[in-house]
């Protein structure tokens, strides 16, 4: 780790960055042009600490694609001065997020770090400091002059994760995210202790940025009883040009004559409907059951094993690619970032 790293914090919003008005007693964001004073620990690293605060700050509740663009435009604007990135985030839509910049920021070979916290970091038993501060020493990783971790990540709890393959699991405890389907990157004990082997290596061309995110997905979540008007609601809203169909188990779907058929008129006009399961454990396996073998003569795409935020953000970054819709259904059966397991 080089003592002088170059780091930029940018920070969109979230319980992280509040601190308590010692007059009044709510929460509000504190400046972070004077994080030493809060954190003072983190002058020990000896690294240059510079940020970025949207103004006004983002509730992650209201995060939307063009907050994402900005933050890809913010990276890749300073990308040659910095070492690493940490984004500090509200927790509850932080997988989207770090999801989407995965698919956006092409080719990177620094750590962008994505982090936030449960409680506010002025509060006594915050989570915040260890997260923010080990956040810090992993944007700052290197070995033989290399980033240690050159990927979009979520750094939550003395674990880091494959930003693309985490969700939020717990919204009361400090171990707010899980990675079920893939390894941790790294363990934050005495030592952090990286997992090489599941880190990402990137492949020296040239960084470069995907600014353009189509919204038109929509979620076709699948339960018993679901009728056929709220199925052809979904699947005819204007505007969209896929569905992440949110089937059960290994990617079942009922096998209704009347389903079937609005599946098949949808895939017919041009839709893609991408196969996600409910399980956040494992992978959609079309053709293991028979309620998916005639999914698949339809036209419907297998998405394995990845997240639920991934798929959608992954959806929104092809579509705004305008890329055709064989190549498209070609990309979402591909792992772009290490976000699924093609099986």
């Amino acid at each position: 780790m080089s003592s002088t790293a170059q780091i930029l914090v940018i920070y969109t919003g979230g319980t992280i960055g509040m601190v308590q008005d010692s007059e009044t007693g709510t929460l509000k964001a504190f400046d972070f042009k004077h994080l030493t004073s809060q954190i003072p620990e983190i002058k020990k690293f000896g690294f240059h600490i510079d940020s970025i605060s949207f103004d006004p700050i983002i509730d992650s509740s209201n995060m939307q694609p063009d907050v994402w663009v900005r933050l890809a435009r913010i990276i890749e604007e300073k990308y040659e001065k910095y070492d690493g990135f940490v984004i500090l985030h509200g927790s509850d839509t932080m997988a989207y997020t770090a999801s989407a910049l995965s698919f956006m920021l092409e080719n990177l070979s620094k750590p962008v770090i994505l982090t936030g916290s449960q409680l506010p970091i002025g509060m006594i038993r915050t989570d915040g400091k260890e997260n923010f501060i080990t956040s810090l020493e992993i944007a700052a990783a290197k070995k033989d002059g290399e980033a240690l971790v050159p990927e979009v990540c979520i750094y939550f709890e003395y674990q880091l994760y494959r930003g693309n393959r985490t969700h939020k699991f717990n919204a009361e405890h400090f171990e707010a995210f899980r990675s079920v389907n893939y390894p941790v990157l790294a363990q934050a004990g005495v030592e952090i202790k990286y997992n090489h082997e599941f880190i990402h290596k990137p492949i020296g061309q040239e960084f470069r940025i995907f600014t353009s995110m189509d919204p038109g997905v929509a979620v076709l979540t699948l339960f018993p009883g679901i009728t056929l008007e709220a199925v052809e609601a979904i699947l005819n809203i204007e505007g969209i040009k896929a569905v992440v169909m949110h089937t059960f188990g290994s990617g079942n779907a009922p096998t209704h004559a009347w389903f079937l058929e609005e599946l098949e008129k949808a895939v017919e006009r041009g839709l893609i409907i991408y196969n996600v399961t409910q399980c956040r454990g494992g992978a959609v396996k079309m053709g293991k059951y028979e309620t998916s073998v005639k999914l698949q003569k339809i036209g419907v795409i297998s998405g394995y094993d990845i997240t639920l935020e991934s798929a959608i953000t992954k959806l929104m970054y092809l579509l705004g690619n305008n890329y055709s819709a064989q190549r498209i259904k070609k990309y979402l059966q591909t792992s772009l970032r290490g976000e699924m397991t093609v099986q």
